[in-house]
């Protein structure tokens, strides 16, 4: 077996700009200070030199991919690659006609994110009015014969509804559901305190997606994601550092994943200044953490250092400030201690609606 790094996925973030406002938004905190997006020809560019590092599948994401005036342009050029071409969008912007126009220039499947199955609370978490025009994305998607995954980020707010949510997927007609429990960085570890649900609540909504799966298989994917704080042991960040993915955000800077760019003293660089093939085999940024042979202790005598290379960079650097030591969510990890205060402090957080920091044009702001 190869297990020389091979890209499969490029995931392109086309633009930081979204008409939501989401409390656990991956975006950087600092976006709003962030510089000029890369122009088409050069994401045309990122996409052939993608494919001929051997990338099969483009997530076309953001913020909002839709904002993005060439989208149309990005496809067709992903197309003629015979790039599998996946649109992440909130759905706001969309309109049956764009879609019918993506569809016909190659678009091969869509993810729409919803908030809640409740239109208030769906708004209230997005922070700003959207539900109804994502149910109308929704059924745009499926009556163009497009496959439709439907994305709801859990936390303490809305994972009770993950019946309601099921549910909801069915009645679209999603060919895929993912339940994916909030990941602890970026604006989501600044409302960490607000979002983390209890290993209660956890325990609960898998069991119905659970028996969803069982009843739905051959129907519907219905993909439960445990949060890193309760599984004991992490998981492999996108499939280990430098392995399988490339995040290409706005700016242009290519990375291992999204906030890799976060963490201080490591060296990114630009698809403006150099081609991707160079950047994924020789760049200081991506052979870091890439393989198992830096590992510290515990991770370098664990049997599980093959399978999940020491967990989250981002996450070690964000909850312990040194990327270099065991990603903190690992039961074993010298600093699993910070991740137990965190679901302690769940446990004694009652009541709702809880107070969430929204990012803004000029940074954050409460509600």
């Amino acid at each position: 077996m190869n297990n020389e790094p091979r890209p499969y996925t490029l995931i392109a973030e086309l633009t930081y700009r979204c008409p939501l406002r989401c409390p656990y938004c991956s975006n950087p905190l600092d976006f709003a200070e962030r510089g000029n997006e890369i122009d088409t020809d050069t994401w045309l560019r990122v996409f052939r030199e993608a494919e001929e590092l051997g990338v099969v599948q483009l997530n076309l994401t953001g913020g909002e991919p839709l904002l993005r005036d060439d989208l149309e342009l990005l496809v067709e050029g992903a197309g003629k690659l015979e790039l599998y071409t996946n649109l992440i969008t909130s759905g706001m912007p969309l309109t049956s006609e764009r879609l019918s126009r993506l569809r016909a220039l190659g678009l091969n499947s869509v993810q729409v994110s919803i908030q809640s199955t409740r239109p208030s609370v769906s708004d209230r978490i997005a922070g700003a009015p959207s539900f109804n025009r994502k149910l109308d994305a929704m059924r745009w998607v499926t009556s163009l014969g497009l496959p439709l995954s439907m994305n709801v980020v859990l936390h303490r707010e809305n994972i009770s509804e993950i019946g309601e949510m099921i549910a909801l997927a069915e009645r679209v007609s999603a060919d895929r559901l993912e339940l994916a429990n909030t990941q602890y960085l970026g604006w989501a570890l600044k409302n960490r305190p607000a979002l983390l649900s209890t290993r209660e609540q956890i325990e609960r909504a898998r069991t119905v997606a659970a028996e969803a799966n069982a009843r739905l298989r051959g129907k519907m994917e219905v993909l439960f994601v445990t949060p890193d704080y309760y599984t004991g042991y992490p998981k492999s960040c996108m499939d280990g550092w430098g392995r399988r993915f490339i995040v290409v955000n706005p700016e242009g800077l290519a990375l291992p994943c999204h906030l890799a760019h976060t963490i201080p003293g490591l060296h990114f660089e630009r698809v403006t200044r150099r081609r991707l093939a160079e950047i994924w085999h020789h760049s200081e940024g991506f052979n870091r953490f890439r393989g198992d042979e830096w590992l510290p202790d515990p991770c370098r005598t664990c049997e599980r250092r093959v399978l999940d290379f020491g967990g989250c960079r981002c996450q070690a650097f964000h909850v312990m400030g040194d990327a270099g030591v065991t990603d903190p969510a690992c039961s074993l990890a010298p600093g699993h201690d910070q991740i137990e205060s965190a679901r302690a402090q769940a446990d004694r957080t009652t009541g709702f609606p809880v107070l969430f920091e929204y990012r803004t044009g000029r940074g954050c702001s409460a509600r």
